[in-house]
């Protein structure tokens, strides 16, 4: 019964492994990967049962299990392991001491003329009920990204925007990003979000949307096919803009 031997550290060891299991909780809260890891824990508590009870062949056996399944719990929990390894590193990137360490790696912003092209080409698509997908690009260069689309370069204009994202254009489809205050590419594939507690009435856009803020810092513009509504997206945060003005004060209030 060497098992019923408790001591501090065991009570540190204990409250340690509860709050990693917290964390991860909180991380994967919502997704699909919720399953898998309640079966992950299962299994790591019954072996740890079993050893304490000195069952040696079922805990040798849950034992290969775990270990040879650690190489497929990181491929099944990529999304998840990047998601949080990136929300880290925003995190540490808003401290003001790292920013002062990373000072020479500066966020694209927008100047005012481009500024308002983009309002207002998203207002008069939202006018019309053309659906559009805008990624502003901040610090990271979403170079993955951009490979996926057709290359552009152009110079930002409401004409360009509305007209790239008109039904009959063959460039429509996908996503626009927009950096350096051009039109770096079009047509580009984002990620979708496997978040389950997205409001029904979020179609696809704003799946994409917002499967690509949780990857990088940058701010993206949904414009509603449907409804003709628009969302702006940040991190994990959908927010619905009802005038152009708001649109205008959150892209220029982009933490640089």
């Amino acid at each position: 019964m060497e098992f019923l031997h408790f001591t501090l550290i065991d009570l540190i060891d204990i409250v340690l492994v509860a709050a990693v299991i917290y964390v991860i909780f909180c991380w994967i809260k919502g997704s699909s990967a919720m399953n898998i890891f309640i079966a992950i824990l299962i299994l790591f508590f019954v072996r740890v049962l079993a050893t304490a009870l000195n069952m040696r062949m079922i805990s040798a056996l849950l034992g290969a299990i775990l270990d040879m399944g650690a190489l497929a719990i990181i491929i099944i929990f990529q999304p998840e392991i990047r998601r949080f390894l990136n929300n880290i590193g925003q995190t540490a990137g808003n401290n003001t001491l790292v920013k002062r360490l990373l000072s020479r790696q500066t966020a694209d912003g927008l100047e005012s003329d481009t500024l308002q092209q983009i309002v207002s080409a998203v207002e008069q698509m939202a006018a019309h009920k053309t659906g559009a997908l805008i990624v502003i690009r901040r610090r990271d260069n979403l170079q993955s990204i951009i490979a996926t689309g057709d290359s552009v370069d152009a110079r930002i204009s409401e004409r360009l925007i509305m007209n790239i994202f008109f039904k009959n254009s063959p460039l429509h489809d996908g996503a626009m990003v927009i950096g350096g205050n051009r039109i770096v590419a079009a047509r580009c594939i984002l990620p979708l979000t496997e978040r389950l507690d997205l409001p029904a009435s979020y179609g696809m856009r704003h799946r994409a949307a917002v499967g690509l803020a949780e990857q990088c810092d940058a701010d993206i513009v949904v414009v509603s096919e449907e409804t003709g509504n628009i969302s702006f997206v940040r991190g994990r945060e959908i927010t619905p803009v009802e005038t152009s003005a708001t649109l205008k004060l959150k892209l220029q209030n982009n933490d640089q």
